[in-house]
């Protein structure tokens, strides 16, 4: 058999919806094909491996940036990942996986994301589970005992608004690690399509005094009313809740709470410990889906590079192991507040005899701030010396992971 991998055509899209369809499920009108202007205005890129001339796999991939370290990073964010079931097992994905992340480290980017429905086979690709993207059950009940606010408010929010919610989500981001920033297609959504797609969108608003300036938008949430208005069965979806202070979190969970006696669940997007959550005053609440979200660094300078890090004058040897396009030896260096990497000629089997070592998933699991570099000799992504473990811990802690987009 000839296989051949190469960017999807166009004239490709039957066979990729046909096929996109028969891994995710298709509902019983059909998926539809789009059309030629629908395609070319999506902005992603899609690619496929060809068997004999059959469509054996796809992927898609998004070009857009997500926030670690303080900074936007560009990132291939892949989704719509599908085998042909003749084909499973075969080997493809990793051509194909092979090909797409070749041309996105060569479009700049330097991690690429996804959401697993099988994170075993994207380990042996180099990913690795970062966090966690969770819709979330809590009792509506549970949130009128939330203590009341002090000096914060609410507010319906109007297109008027959309540059504030955009402040909000931008300052909140840039102080974790993983959400998309929202900057680019297709997680930028213009204003009237925003409010267009909820219910609502409440703002806390600061009435002044400790909570800063008087109009000053520290919060909002963003919401699904649903059906019905029995509470045993009424659900409401929040696609964001999201706080820059205790007592704006306070506002808008007691706000949703104000749905108790029609709303029985508030299904509430979240990840990770939100410190949102930290002010209800008990964490009664169910998974109602989990999705893993894996991560790899496609290049080790320009990912590790760059970084805020308050070690200044560090020094630290590292070496990766494996993966053809991640394999080498690097020396990190501190100075002026930030990191910065140099190639080290030295062979990796060489390396453990004088530096930490690390695999593609160790170094993914260090970058995102996910593992201790003590967890990550538990579980054998880190070998050799031990003197700089403390000092790589503390590199890339301090930020949570957190996401907000589905994709």
């Amino acid at each position: 058999m000839s296989l051949t991998v190469r960017p999807v055509e166009y004239a490709d899209q039957p066979d990729y919806t046909r096929l996109g369809a028969e891994a995710f499920g298709t509902p019983a009108a059909g998926r539809p094909v789009p059309t030629r202007e629908e395609w070319a205005a999506a902005g992603f890129r899609e690619w496929g491996a060809f068997d004999d001339g059959d469509l054996a796999a796809r992927l898609r991939v998004y070009g857009f940036t997500s926030w670690f370290h303080g900074a936007r990073v560009p990132t291939a964010g892949v989704a719509g990942v599908a085998v042909a079931p003749e084909r499973r097992g075969s080997g493809h994905l990793a051509r194909l996986f092979g090909a797409a992340l070749d041309e996105a480290r060569d479009r700049g980017d330097v991690i690429s994301t996804l959401f697993p429905t099988a994170p075993g086979i994207y380990r042996g690709l180099g990913y690795e589970v970062v966090g966690s993207f969770d819709d979330v059950d809590v009792p509506v009940q549970n949130l009128g005992r939330v203590a009341a606010p002090d000096g914060v408010v609410t507010r319906r929010a109007g297109v008027a608004d959309f540059d504030a919610i955009v402040a909000v989500h931008r300052a909140w981001a840039a102080a974790q690690n993983g959400p998309v920033s929202r900057a680019e297609k297709p997680f930028w959504t213009p204003p009237e399509k925003f409010f267009a797609d909820y219910t609502g969108v409440t703002l806390a608003v600061s009435a002044g005094g400790s909570a800063g300036a008087a109009g000053d938008v520290v919060g909002f949430a963003s919401w699904n009313r649903g059906d019905g208005y029995t509470p045993a069965t009424a659900v409401m979806e929040v696609d964001d809740l999201i706080a820059l202070t205790p007592d704006a979190a306070r506002a808008l969970w007691r706000t949703l709470g104000s749905f108790s006696t029609v709303v029985g669940t508030a299904r509430v997007s979240t990840s990770g410990l939100d410190p949102a959550w930290l002010v209800l005053p008990d964490l009664t609440s169910t998974v109602h889906a989990a999705n893993p979200y894996m991560l790899r660094i496609l290049d080790v300078a320009g990912a590790l590079g760059g970084v805020q890090a308050p070690l200044e004058g560090a020094r630290v040897p590292f070496a990766v192991r494996g993966g053809q396009d991640l394999a080498g030896a690097w020396t990190l260096t501190v100075s002026d507040g930030v990191t910065h990497l140099e190639r080290d000629a030295i062979a990796v089997e060489d390396a453990h005899h004088e530096r930490p070592v690390l695999s593609p998933n160790g170094l993914a699991l260090l970058y995102a701030g996910a593992e201790s570099a003590a967890n990550l000799r538990i579980a054998g992504h880190l070998t050799g010396l031990p003197d700089q473990d403390a000092v790589l811990s503390a590199l890339f802690a301090g930020r949570r992971l957190h996401v907000r987009d589905y994709f």
